[in-house]
């Protein structure tokens, strides 16, 4: 089974930045949103 995501950026200057984040760490768009559900998860 096979699920999909879809998030609309408001602009390019947000979507190059997380692009950059992204390449940077070497994840891919899932790995990326993985971190960031698990940092979020975790308490402070």
């Amino acid at each position: 089974m096979s699920n999909h995501v879809n998030i609309e950026v408001p602009d390019d200057e947000q979507y190059e930045r997380i692009k950059r984040v992204k390449n940077e760490h070497g994840l891919t768009w899932r790995g990326m949103l993985i971190h960031a559900a698990d940092d979020l998860d975790t308490p402070d």
